[in-house]
């Protein structure tokens, strides 16, 4: 690693400051990202601002709200009755991150806030209509996510919740790499009062995105039937070592009638 400054302050205005004060400042949530980013030396930020004492945790369902604090581990959503019995598919995707390890640190704001184009969450996040609450506004997911590894969110601002409406049907399938476990097509389905949503994950060259084709597809029958048909352009996609932009095309269409038949 290079040599950096460490804070851990105890409030959260105290780190807004400190990384409102420095440009080169950078937030630590649980750090499964951005650590090996360190290590390997592909970063090098003047000062480390570690969120884990400002008491960003716990789950609250209010509503037909899911409320998940920022700095909420994995582990602790996916073991969350209260997740089960609102929005199952929500925990069983936390419950398919990584590995046992990677779940007992990681947090579901440090993943939402780094967008890597081959996490879970913000497809969970995309396709459920995901508010991200932070010290500043809330940001509606699809405004959220702008880009490979970018947001919406401004230097210094925090994520500090994320509030999930309650679907009707909802289901995660993901075709993972047997060593990392990141998504190589990751895809949620969920039926909202809005309508049908579709996000796919680690496929996109821009991140997570929306397949609108089977959303209309699915709007008037949720079924994988509906979307038999549907077919993903691979002129978008990610292709690499691991499977090719036409390979990750077809898996879309695949995993995707996986999970609409189990949310169905």
């Amino acid at each position: 690693m290079y040599d950096f400054a460490y804070q851990k302050p105890a409030s959260l205005a105290d780190a807004v400051k400190a990384l409102g004060a420095d440009s080169e400042a950078k937030a630590l949530a649980g750090g499964m990202t951005y650590i090996p980013v360190l290590k390997q030396r592909l970063a090098k930020p003047s000062t480390i601002v570690d969120l884990s004492g400002l008491g960003l945790t716990g789950i609250t369902v209010t509503g037909g709200t899911v409320t998940i604090g920022a700095m909420t581990t994995h582990v602790a959503v996916a073991n969350s009755a209260a997740v089960k019995a609102a929005i199952p598919a929500l925990a069983a995707l936390a419950g398919g991150i990584g590995d046992e390890a990677v779940r007992h640190r990681g947090t579901i704001g440090g993943s939402i806030a780094n967008n890597d184009p081959a996490a879970d969450y913000p497809a969970a996040a995309l396709a459920l209509g995901a508010t991200i609450k932070t010290d500043r506004r809330s940001i509606k997911a699809d405004d959220f996510f702008t880009g490979l590894f970018s947001t919406a969110l401004e230097q210094g601002e925090i994520v500090t919740a994320v509030e999930f409406p309650v679907a009707a049907k909802a289901a995660y399938e993901k075709f993972r790499n047997p060593a990392s476990r990141y998504a190589i097509v990751g895809v949620f389905v969920a039926q909202t009062s809005a309508g049908a949503r579709v996000a796919v994950t680690g496929a996109g060259q821009g991140g997570v995105f929306r397949h609108t084709a089977m959303e209309a597809a699915l709007a008037g029958n949720f079924s994988a039937a509906a979307i038999k048909g549907v077919t993903t352009s691979p002129a978008d996609l990610n292709g690499d070592i691991h499977a090719s932009s036409e390979y990750r095309a077809h898996l879309v269409g695949v995993i995707a009638g996986r999970a609409v038949a189990k949310a169905g």
